[in-house]
């Protein structure tokens, strides 16, 4: 396939004119002079106008300062010796120290084989880099070109909070060539393609170099978004609420019509970045994970979509390895966290169980109330089970008006106690499930209207779900951290009490 060089790519990324290198000359301590190196050291600089295999420096990216590296393929196959890793980490210090975001461009074969050992280790210092510059809470952005292959792959090429690939890249641990000629075959055809690599959660777009630029921009308003001083946004009047039966708020939920979190995205949200998967080789329809905006506040957003959800296939472990991603990113990048609970129930399956289902819950539940970012649950729709539980502890907790909240679904709890399907309308009924009575226990902090069912007002239900959660994160952004999070540990301590 084609490529672009490195400032090629710089080129087509940046604003015009705008990229500024901070590259200085490199020394050749690990070539020997008349070496077979040495030699290979200057054809290739010969060959690409380049002194070493990565660029590195700094641009404007839609009018924003960003720190850039990218490798040169043509340059020994972009291969990371000792001076080229050298230059890599003092463009990520140097980003940290300036506070700037930092978008990577690997193109590589891996370790530099003619530097040995040596070079192989240098993935630990780039690594190291990138964790500190993580650490500050300043983005880090990834874009896998073809080739990216060994200990690029790794090390830096795998450790961005949001990771694209160029369409069709081959991107993969070991290098087809090496696995021929270890085991005597080709490699399957199809799997380190980045398609794939999406397909199955490793990564969180396939993206053409030409629409990189808006969805880095995206993001990045999102991850440098202010976190304080943002305009007060006005409360909705708590309107009267019916008093609806519980299974007839059930009845209501389970609507194929009724609005889930796309919906709401699309409506009440801007700069949506859909991220994919666990980024560690799984993935779960039943999960959305993005990074949003609902007016001026930033946020990770982990939703239940009830559209990836299906008797055959129902909410499963992998979804709350996904669920914790997010809430490592919300850690990670200081952000607020908005969770979406909208379940019919997780797996009950051999699968399920042998995936650690109720491992997973139980870490999302701990991650989650103890987590030190600002959180605030969204009970948009059936909420049922563990599944539902393990997205909702919460510093504030919003419900729509026919959302509810149960151990099991009334089917289930009528089975377990009258041993028949026929008593689920007043089980859901005793146990306290609708949203009215999740208000009344001190569960639910607000619930917004329906008039009388999202599902016949889905636009106009999730504009005002959306200015609601404008309110309540721009409110959470306000409280002092340590006060926050306490007051969150006491409302779970206290709770039924």
């Amino acid at each position: 396939m084609s490529r672009l060089n490195a400032h090629q790519l710089l080129d087509l990324v940046l604003d015009d004119a705008s990229f500024r290198s901070w590259d200085t000359p490199v020394r050749d301590d690990r070539a020997s002079p008349g070496s077979a190196y040495a030699r290979e050291l200057a054809q290739a600089r010969e060959r690409t106008g380049l002194d070493e295999a990565v660029v590195t420096g700094e641009g404007l990216l839609h009018g924003r300062r960003v720190a850039v590296l990218a490798c040169e393929f043509d340059f020994l196959a972009g291969s990371i010796g000792v001076a080229a890793a050298e230059r890599l980490v003092r463009c990520v210090e140097r980003a940290s120290a300036q506070g700037l975001p930092l978008l990577a461009a690997p193109a590589s074969g891996g370790t530099r084989m003619q530097e040995g050992t040596v070079a192989f280790l240098q993935m630990v210092k780039i690594s190291a880099a990138i964790a500190e510059h993580k650490a500050a809470g300043l983005p880090y952005l990834v874009y896998l070109r073809h080739p990216t292959t060994g200990g690029v792959l790794a090390s830096w090429g795998s450790l961005g909070h949001v990771t694209v690939a160029e369409p069709g890249a081959l991107i993969g641990f070991l290098g087809p060539r090496v696995y021929e000629a270890m085991y005597g075959e080709r490699f399957p055809p199809g799997v380190q393609v980045a398609e794939n690599l999406f397909a199955h959660g490793l990564i969180d777009a396939v993206v053409p170099a030409a629409d990189l630029a808006a969805i880095a921009n995206r993001a990045l308003n999102v991850l440098l978004a202010p976190r304080e001083g943002l305009p007060a946004v006005p409360e909705l009047p708590r309107e009267p609420l019916a008093d609806v039966p519980a299974w007839d708020s059930i009845i209501r939920s389970r609507r194929v019509e009724r609005p889930g979190v796309r919906r709401l995205l699309r409506v009440a949200a801007s700069d949506v970045v859909p991220l994919s998967g666990t980024a560690q080789g799984e993935l779960d329809p039943g999960l959305l994970l993005a990074l949003a905006r609902f007016g001026g506040a930033p946020c990770v957003v982990l939703g239940q979509d009830r559209r990836g959800q299906s008797v055959s296939a129902p909410l499963g472990p992998a979804a709350l390895r996904e669920a914790r991603r997010g809430m490592h990113l919300a850690r990670e990048l200081r952000l607020p966290l908005v969770t979406v609970i909208d379940t019919p129930g997780a797996a009950l399956s051999q699968a399920a169980e042998q995936g650690g289902l109720a491992g997973e819950i139980a870490r999302c539940l701990a991650e989650l109330v103890t987590l030190a970012a600002p959180t605030l649950s969204v009970l948009l729709g059936q909420g049922s089970g563990g599944g539902a539980l393990a997205l909702m502890p919460a510093d504030r907790v919003i419900a729509a008006q026919h959302a509810w909240l149960s151990p099991l679904p009334p089917e289930g709890a009528s089975a377990i106690v009258h041993r028949d399907l026929d008593h689920a309308a007043q089980m859901a009924d005793e146990q306290g499930v609708r949203s009215l009575d999740l208000l009344a226990d001190g569960i639910v902090d607000r619930i917004v209207a329906e008039r009388p069912d999202a599902a016949d007002e889905p636009e106009a239900f999730c504009a005002r779900l959306g200015q609601v959660l404008q309110h309540e994160l721009v409110g959470l952004l306000q409280l002092d951290p340590a006060e926050r999070r306490s007051a969150r540990l006491g409302r779970y301590r206290a709770l039924g009490l």
